[in-house]
């Protein structure tokens, strides 16, 4: 079931993310954020005054929208690995236990190693 709702969710939140970014840049600012890249676009567009009413309520949508798919994305991707663990665990539960096999012994040298061959 969280398989299902991982990808919807994953694409509602990188255009949540774009389109935040692009809010937020054209919110005038001090320095009149991407309206001073556009010119007065954005003025004459919403108004004197209304540009940072109607923005400040898309990014205040945009950012709620954002935050959630963050939470329920971090929910289902812990979730998925609880799950994961309990189907290792499983598995290793049923699996015929395998004996180890022991590490190859070096034979022992008898003092340090030469260095490379002189020419």
């Amino acid at each position: 079931m969280a398989e299902l709702l991982t990808t919807p969710l994953t694409v509602v939140h990188i255009i949540a993310c774009m389109f935040l970014i692009l809010v937020v840049l054209l919110q005038p600012g001090k320095s009149g954020g991407l309206g001073a890249f556009t010119g007065a676009a954005a003025t004459q567009v919403f108004g004197g005054r209304g540009a940072g009413n109607i923005l400040t309520k898309i990014t205040w949508v945009t950012g709620t929208v954002f935050f959630a798919t963050s939470i329920s994305l971090a929910y289902l991707s812990t979730t998925e690995d609880a799950a994961l663990a309990e189907h290792s665990a499983q598995q290793s539960d049923s699996a015929p236990a395998k004996p180890k096999a022991e590490p190859k012994k070096k034979p022992a040298s008898s003092g340090p190693h030469p260095s490379a061959p002189a020419k």
